[in-house]
């Protein structure tokens, strides 16, 4: 029987099952599985500090040399044991490399939290001889299985995002299949080898096969904090939007102060743009900009010391900038394509040719609130138009800085007057200038229609920008967030 992989990899987490299914798998006739082989404190199995003729110090000097054993080990095939802990040089080639088959291996999280806690408190790791078993009850602790639970969602994520996005599938197994006979030869089968098993190995034992409860001392404090877990992500909210790379031209440095500008585009890039310019006595065409990744690094090699910034906007003042500059306006740098689009299709009752006396305040009000509501399908990829750097949610955009650039700091619009002095005095400037004032949106301001229903409109539309930098209902009154 010919394979299409060369070895495996198993992913689990601690007391998952794994010693039991790697059991198995080495009781198939050619097939070897090699533990732990990248655990960072030994190699293979517990105090070991050798594998395949790979020393443990070759291997933390380069793991692919005890990957390339592993792969061309005698047998028809070889394989290792990843837990999330081990060295993470190893993860993305394994994960890459369509010749490694991928056994993922998974137990109900209740169960290996307890069965871990257990076992770091009798020491017990494995059992072989039921009368040595060691019992011990543990306290069940809320924050601690919900930061457990967490990193094993977000490594189940990272595996199958990376399967996903290079076309590979796995073979998925439970802890609860590893008793069945059926389900182990069909692994055997999708892995391609010859050999298949009669029986179940029965070397080890289960440790701790009582039910949940019993094993804790506050089973009344545990089911009500499992109660509490949102299994079903309710409160999570979709997110359909496309990811954004990180926009590395658009960043915006000074050739003589140590600061970088990482814009959201929103409609204060201009007032940020003057400002850094006065701050060094020079012409916004004189800031440095339009630069490629490799000279953005450059600078930031160059430039010890500096501190890079980005400002956002309250959500519902960005789309009626957003509304006016690039839907409303026919002025060059419009979106007249998308405008067409949103009149016809759409309805979007703005007239072919603006003029103060064809579009009344009243109208205004209704074309926003029109396209508020396109913003909400648009955002929830239910529309063929683009999801315009303009419009996307601001906490899209900096998960796409972030994969170049952390900020070290966040600001709001409303702060820039004092924030942005502030950040230039430690960057050598004892009486910095004071940012200038927003462009006001034409024909008619945001205070001048504002009313709870476009708040809550807003407030449905971007969710995340709500929730993950804070804004509240915007105050008319005073033009801030």
């Amino acid at each position: 029987m010919s394979s299409k992989f060369d070895y495996f990899v198993i992913l689990a987490a601690m007391r998952t099952g794994s010693n039991l299914l790697e059991a198995n798998l080495n009781a198939l006739e050619g097939v070897s599985s090699h533990g732990e082989a990248f655990n960072p404190h030994f190699i293979g199995r517990l105090k070991g500090d050798s594998l395949l003729g790979v020393t443990l110090e070759e291997r933390d000097n380069d793991p692919k040399t005890l990957l390339n054993a592993i792969r061309s080990a005698d047998g028809e095939m070889n394989g290792f044991r990843f837990f999330q802990g081990h060295d993470p040089r190893v993860l993305e080639p394994v994960l890459d490399d369509p010749s490694c088959a991928k056994i993922i291996l998974t137990r109900n999280p209740l169960d290996s939290y307890i069965s871990l806690k257990i076992a770091r408190e009798t020491k017990q790791w494995q059992l072989k001889n039921v009368k040595r078993r060691r019992t011990e009850q543990i306290a069940f602790n809320p924050r601690e299985f919900e930061t457990y639970l967490d990193q094993q969602q977000a490594f189940q994520l990272t595996l199958l995002h990376h399967l996903q996005a290079s076309g590979q599938t796995a073979f998925f197994i439970a802890y609860d299949d590893l008793n069945r006979l059926d389900s182990l030869n069909g692994l055997a089968a999708w892995l391609g080898v010859s050999g298949r098993l009669t029986t179940i190995d029965d070397t080890l034992k289960p440790q701790n096969p009582e039910p949940a409860l019993s094993k804790v001392t506050n089973p009344d404090e545990t089911e009500q904090a499992l109660s509490r877990i949102d299994s079903f992500s309710l409160h999570r909210t979709p997110n359909f939007e496309p990811r954004r790379g990180a926009a590395v031209a658009t960043y915006v440095a000074t050739p003589k102060t140590p600061l970088m500008y990482l814009p959201v585009r929103s409609g204060i890039e201009g007032v940020v743009k003057q400002w850094m310019a006065a701050l060094d006595s020079i012409s916004a065409d004189d800031l440095i900009t339009d630069q490629n990744r490799k000279k953005t690094r450059q600078w930031l090699q160059n430039h010890p010391g500096h501190r890079k910034f980005t400002v956002v906007r309250h959500p519902l003042v960005r789309a009626h900038s957003a509304f006016c500059s690039y839907i409303l306006s026919t002025e060059p740098g419009a979106y007249l394509k998308i405008r067409n689009m949103l009149r016809n299709r759409f309805k979007l009752p703005i007239p072919g040719q603006l003029r103060a006396e064809n579009y009344p305040i009243e109208q205004h009000y209704e074309a926003f609130s029109a396209f508020l509501t396109f913003l909400r399908q648009n955002l929830a990829g239910q529309t063929p138009v683009r999801v315009d750097g303009v419009w996307c949610s601001q906490a899209q955009v900096l998960e796409g800085v972030v994969g170049f650039a952390l900020p070290d700091l966040i600001l709001r619009e409303e702060e820039i007057a004092t924030a942005l002095p502030d950040l230039a005095r430690p960057l050598g400037h004892d009486s910095p200038p004071a940012p200038g004032n927003t462009r006001p949106d034409i024909p008619f301001s945001l205070s001048d229609i504002y009313d709870t229903k476009l708040e809550a409109l807003a407030a449905e539309t971007y969710q995340r920008d709500y929730m993950q930098f804070g804004f509240d209902v915007w105050k008319p009154a005073t033009g801030a967030a």
